[in-house]
């Protein structure tokens, strides 16, 4: 199988954290510039069409996290698949994954575009959004739904890219998509007034360059992932196996960002104020998310790989490796957040109500970051290794179920922003027990079958 040195990296031999450091490096920069454009919306909006322009784009993301990830996270499915087909060189089963995840990534955008598109509105009212932002967060949710073609083939392309070690490129092509969303901000909300539109119409155009670069990257490789649009198709067996991890992991991210539609209803509750704080906080900790998950998808795209060639004692080691970048990360990162959020909140608002209401967020949703990479990182393992179904209800119940008792019994005795994300790091801390429990079990099952059917260890 052709390889290209430059971009890929040899998941199954060699030193494993520089590997590890050099896959996540590209991947966290990639999370981040992807939020970026998110974030220049919001600051754009905030500083040039006002605090109800801020409320409006800011109390979409949750509602479209949750129309959106079941597909994303199908896309880990195809990203497992792909790395243990590539790691064992079977160059035919590897060129029908990608054409199966592209056609895939195809159909699943254009539903995703009209669904979002007919009930965005509908959505938003039964969140609670207020009256005098609910019509402006209508607005750009329709338009942004525009580009879910794009997101989708953008995302599986690069879910592509990982399984081979390539997460170069995909940054590179942010990169240009980014600054173009930047400058179209600029052009459409500040010269031409278009508020919500113009930030909904730069993100919509920036997503189609970067779709379109990342599909020409797949053409263009003479490896095995080489994409023709002749040959794509829905290859049953193929697409079966994709949806048995990711449908799994879609469905935890599903719900889990359901949980925080409900939590963001009871921020509404507080009012717009509250509402910009949230907005302006979820930003910075979006933030922290790329760069621990990016740690995450490391995980398991070595996992993966090593799992498909047998080397057990390997995937071990990555799992090790893995625990200490991301605590060193999280507490890094999350530790740098809480201590400059006040510097950073200002970034997207000067007013000090907004900026007081948005360092009560990052209180509780920063520091203790960390055991959200640790949640995180042990179903990913167990992904790599084509276990799904099990870390997500785990995940569903650890944290969804705690958020919701959360909101619903504890909350509404003591209403405050305060007692409401003291339920994050609470929530973090029951699923981490429950994880390491169901990765302890899976290890020891994987462990006997490799005495009875593999021998010794590679």
């Amino acid at each position: 199988m052709a390889k290209n040195n430059k971009y890929e990296i040899d998941m199954c031999n060699g030193s494993i954290m520089d590997k590890l450091i050099s896959f996540s490096i590209p991947l966290m920069l990639s999370g981040i510039l992807q939020l970026l454009f998110n974030a220049v919306d919001i600051v754009v909006v905030g500083r040039f069409s006002g605090s109800q322009a801020l409320a409006a784009v800011g109390s979409t993301s949750a509602l479209i996290n949750v129309f959106t990830n079941l597909f994303i996270g199908i896309s880990l499915g195809a990203n497992v698949l792909a790395a243990r087909f590539y790691a064992a060189g079977k160059a035919r089963e590897m060129s029908e994954t990608v054409h199966t995840a592209i056609t895939l990534a195809l159909i699943s955008g254009a539903a995703m575009g009209l669904i979002g598109f007919i009930f965005s509105k509908g959505a938003l009212e039964l969140m609670g959004t207020p009256s005098d932002v609910i019509d402006q967060a209508a607005l750009y949710m329709k338009i942004y739904f525009l580009g879910m073609p794009f997101f989708m083939l953008y995302n599986y392309g690069a879910a592509i890219l990982r399984a081979v070690g390539d997460t170069k490129r995909p940054l590179l092509f942010l990169v240009v998509a980014g600054v173009t969303n930047a400058v179209l901000n600029m052009i459409l909300v500040i010269a031409f007034h278009m508020g919500v539109a113009g930030v909904a119409i730069a993100t919509v155009v920036s997503q189609m360059i970067s779709c379109v670069l990342v599909l020409r990257c797949l053409y263009q490789t003479e490896s095995a992932y080489q994409l023709r649009f002749s040959k794509l198709t829905m290859k049953g067996a193929y697409l079966k196996q994709i949806f048995l991890v990711g449908i799994p992991a879609g469905i935890q991210s599903t719900v889990i960002n359901f949980s925080n539609v409900l939590l963001q209803s009871s921020v509404n509750s507080f009012g717009s104020v509250a509402m910009a704080g949230y907005t302006a906080a979820n930003n910075i900790f979006g933030f922290l998310y790329a760069a621990v998950n990016s740690v995450t998808q490391a995980c398991m795209s070595f996992t993966s790989q090593n799992f498909g060639v047998g080397k057990w004692k390997r995937m071990d080691k990555v799992l090790v490796n893995c625990i200490v970048l991301t605590v060193g990360v999280a507490l890094v990162l999350g530790g740098g957040a809480y201590v400059f959020g006040p510097e950073l909140l200002r970034i997207y608002t000067s007013d000090p109500e907004v900026i007081k209401c948005g360092m009560e967020v990052l209180l509780y949703t920063t520091v203790t970051y960390f055991m959200c990479g640790l949640m995180d990182l042990f179903p990913g393992a167990l992904r790599g290794m084509g276990h799904s179904a099990v870390p997500m209800l785990l995940s569903v119940i650890g944290t969804v179920g705690t958020r919701i008792v959360w909101i619903y019994m504890i909350f509404p005795a003591h209403r405050s922003l305060d007692v409401l994300f003291i339920s994050y790091p609470a929530s973090w801390l029951i699923t981490i027990v429950m994880q390491v429990i169901c990765f302890w079990i899976v290890r020891k099952k994987l462990h006997k079958k490799m005495k009875v059917y593999a021998g010794e260890e590679k």
